[in-house]
């Protein structure tokens, strides 16, 4: 036996401000109403108040966030009573502090100043476990290697249908979609179904804490045996000592490990083999050698456009004068016009008959001639000066062609070096990479030395968990599980086949290692995401839920005698279904929805009080097996899980 969920309480953020939600043992309790309205939050609030974890804040923004500081329950074993208590998350960090308390059956709720928030979170795990009836004691072996022991989380994964996993084909159970989550609830279920025998499971913790010492022994022995000097690895850092300059020559195949040794103490402990020095970047002759070849290019290229341009300017001058001595010729053929300070513009320049009115055509040769004269001596007079200032420029031009070729020999022979230098670097380079590996070795041969020695028990370790196997060989607990599943399969055959569920002719089953249900037909199985509709997928989750909890009561087993449904209407009805004014297409949505009321009403009757049931919903019928159930009605503005009154205080 185990609790059920008496009632649950906000606390405002004034100090006046408190709402308690009252449920009531042992039967179905329906809370209806519009969207937004706060339903889906009394689980929220549960799980919260059953010490989540502290990176998962479960209330969601909106009203509760900003209007309530602390959140309660009260859950109820038999005549014992439990309050239990949590800030709300600060931002969103969940609160690592718990308020817990232990009353006289119907107490109400604590005042607000009475709260006192002592516990931590694995604190409050641990006591709500125990309340629960949960064996804290037991070490369950898990699929990840290792041990968990069972825990009042582990218990709610089968209270809890939400919103979006009561109609889902792929998650039948709470949390399945999440990490690990699919591998904790195979781990923990056979717990909770009682299949776990506690010494076979101390056994079983113990078989696995055995093979986990083995594997730690085992890898220790591995990283021992690598540190242990090995005489062919020594004799190979020896000649490859030898190869880089840091031992002299000596015959290898001979050596014991002890000679080795010694031969690798000497080369650690060797000087590198020389390097020349590097010049400094300023003196560098290489990078001085390349700045006078760029000047010497540079000056090279400059006198050849010089000597260029002078050639250009003598071939001019040539051509120049050829054509200006030509043209002389034709004005003074035949002696015609003379030229000369004795010759006047008023002679005739063929009989010097004095001329009364001068022809000045005559006058015009004669000045071109006088000019063209003048300009043939200019010319002839410059001709030497460019020659000689070509001859210089060629002498010039050959002065940078041997300093270039001198720049280059120089660079050849300097290049040359350069490599030589390297050569030795890398050879240096070599020996000190060569010289590492030595001085790790002896290091790891010194300290294999001087540690303790570690024995080998793998034998004698294999032969215990040979022995523990042997006597667990004998473990029932997989039997257990397969015959508690098989008279499970039975209940839910029976509850799909009163929901007239579709494939409920042939064989249900709860598929362990798939954590759906699957129908065996004729043609194989069929899983439930191949089932389609959502009232079949409702119809089979309600069938499970139901059919387990009646096992955990049977068997007295350590999960709340409670189990929440979230919205199981909303296959039949959308979100502002009222149950009213019906239209004859809707009166089979109706007729499967009170199907489904009916079987839970059915199974709460014949647990005799020991299963209560909450439902959120959206829809409200006037059949009894709904009605009468009906706690609380938010419709119309009317009703709310933060009361109207904090809002319009708060706002």
């Amino acid at each position: 036996m185990t609790w059920q969920l008496k009632c649950l309480t906000l606390y405002g953020k004034q100090p006046d401000q408190v709402r308690t939600l009252e449920f009531e043992l042992g039967r179905l309790n329906i809370v209806t109403g519009d969207s937004l309205t706060g339903k889906t939050s009394i689980w929220d609030i549960t799980d919260y108040c059953m010490a989540s974890g502290d990176n998962r804040y479960p209330i969601r923004a909106g009203k509760l966030r900003q209007y309530v500081s602390v959140f309660a329950v009260q859950i109820v074993l038999g005549q014992h009573q439990l309050f239990v208590a949590r800030p709300a998350a600060s931002g969103t960090t969940p609160s690592p502090q718990m308020c817990l308390v232990f009353q006289q059956p119907g107490d109400a709720p604590l005042a607000r100043d009475q709260l006192q928030f002592t516990f931590t979170i694995d604190a409050a795990r641990k006591q709500l476990a125990e309340f629960t009836g949960i064996d804290q004691s037991i070490r369950l072996p898990t699929t990840r290697g290792n041990t968990m022991s069972p825990s009042i989380r582990h218990a709610l994964y089968f209270c809890v249908q939400a919103q979006n996993v009561v109609a889902n084909p792929d998650h039948l159970f709470h949390s399945q979609g999440e990490d690990h989550g699919p591998r904790t609830i195979r781990d923990i279920f056979p717990y909770f179904i009682g299949a776990v025998d506690p010494g076979q499971a101390a056994r079983r913790a113990q078989l696995q804490r055995m093979k986990i010492d083995l594997r730690d022994h085992e890898r220790a022995l591995a990283q021992q045996e690598s540190a242990a000097p090995a005489s062919g690895q020594a004799r190979a850092l020896v000649r490859e000592a030898i190869e880089n300059s840091l031992l002299d020559t000596r015959d290898t195949n001979t050596l014991t490990l002890d000679d080795a040794l010694e031969s690798l103490r000497t080369a650690a402990a060797a000087p590198l083999p020389g390097l020349p020095q590097t010049p400094a970047d300023d003196d560098d002759p290489l990078a001085s050698l390349a700045r006078d070849r760029d000047r010497l290019r540079i000056t090279f290229q400059q006198a050849r456009t010089r000597l260029t341009d002078l050639k250009t300017a003598l071939g001019e001058r040539t051509d120049f004068m050829t054509h200006a001595l030509d043209h002389r010729e034709r004005l003074t053929s035949l002696s015609l016009l003379k030229v000369g300070a004795d010759t006047s513009q008023d002679q005739c320049p063929v009989c010097n008959s004095v001329v009364t009115d001068p022809n000045d055509v005559v006058t015009s040769l004669r000045t071109d001639l006088e000019e063209l004269n003048a300009t043939v001596v200019h010319v002839s007079d410059d001709t030497p000066q460019i020659q000689a200032l070509i001859d210089e420029q060629e002498e010039l031009l050959r002065e940078h062609r041997r300093a270039l070729s001198a720049n280059q020999d120089e660079r050849q022979a300097l290049e040359a070096g350069i490599r030589e230098a390297a050569r030795y670097r890398d050879t240096t380079l070599r020996a000190a990479a060569v010289r590492g590996r030595i001085s790790l070795f002896l290091e790891n041969s010194e300290r294999y030395t001087v540690a303790p020695r570690i024995t080998d028990r793998r034998e004698e370790m294999r032969t215990d968990i040979a022995s523990l196997e042997e006597v667990l060989g004998d473990d029932v607990q997989a039997d257990r599980v397969n015959s508690s599943l098989s008279l499970i399969n039975q209940k839910i055959t029976a509850k799909a086949r009163a929901l007239a569920l579709e494939h409920s002719d042939a064989p249900i089953r709860l598929d362990l290692r798939r954590l759906t249900v699957v129908a065996d037909t004729p043609d194989g199985p069929v899983p439930l995401k191949e089932i389609g509709g959502g009232q079949n997928w409702l119809g089979y989750h309600l069938a499970v839920f139901l059919s387990l909890h009646e096992w955990f009561i049977d068997h007295d087993q350590p999960v709340p005698q409670l189990l929440v449904f979230d919205q199981p209407s909303q296959v039949y009805f959308p979100a502002d279904y009222k149950g009213a004014t019906l239209q004859p297409f809707e009166e089979a949505d109706r007729t499967a929805l009170l199907h489904v009321y009916e079987a839970i009403a059915d199974t709460i009757t014949a647990a005799d009080g020991k299963l209560q049931v909450i439902a959120m919903e959206h829809a409200d019928l006037e059949q009894p097996v709904f009605s009468t159930a009906v706690i609380q009605r938010w419709r119309d503005g009317q009703g709310a899980m933060v009361p109207a009154d904090w809002i319009d205080l708060g706002s």
